[in-house]
């Protein structure tokens, strides 16, 4: 029963980190990475496809992405859904190629993008916070039910602890990371 309960907070805890990271790889630090479309979804044929399932996306330069469409009918649809995506980009097409340059970051954009790393990598905290609350409590109910004993029950407890200790460092460091990632010029 303990076994399960900490595989269970630590695949809890692995996935609050997974959401961080995907969360902070939304946040564009002034380079240019293809990742940056990811959650960009243009309408094909009448169904919402992700971005890079209809076009190939490139790195063109340290501030252009480019992106080269599989059918060239589909260029101003996938123009359309970069420019109402919540990026903030304008692309412009050359030929089969869409070109979208990205803006240079002002310190106070860069200052907003601090803030939402920042609260992105609270709520993770809260969420393995929450898995080891969680685990705890499993302990402490099988210690009521007297299925563990008060040692085994105090030793589960230290070692998901030491887990989430070891989580919330990862998170922190990942926190540190993007921060000197987004104030770099």
């Amino acid at each position: 029963m303990s076994h399960k309960v900490m595989k269970e907070a630590e695949s809890r805890m692995q996935k609050s980190i997974d959401s961080f990271k995907q969360d902070m790889s939304k946040l564009r630090t002034g380079r240019a990475h293809p990742s940056l479309l990811d959650h960009v979804r243009v309408d094909y044929y009448g169904s919402d496809m992700p971005l890079n399932q209809v076009a190939s996306i490139t790195v063109g330069d340290a501030r252009t992405l480019l992106v080269s469409p599989w059918e060239r009918k589909m260029i101003p649809l996938i123009e359309k859904a970069i420019m109402t995506s919540d990026l903030g980009l304008n692309p412009s097409t050359s030929g089969d190629v869409i070109r979208i340059p990205l803006p240079l970051l002002t310190e106070e954009r860069r200052k907003d993008f601090i803030k939402l790393v920042r609260n992105s990598a609270e709520t993770a905290r809260v969420s393995i916070r929450n898995a080891r609350r969680d685990a705890n409590h499993a302990f402490k109910e099988a210690l009521k039910n007297k299925e563990i004993a008060e040692d085994e029950e105090r030793r589960l407890t230290d070692k998901v602890q030491k887990l989430t200790d070891k989580y919330i460092a990862e998170v922190d460091q990942l926190l540190a990371a993007k921060e000197t990632d987004l104030m770099a010029i």
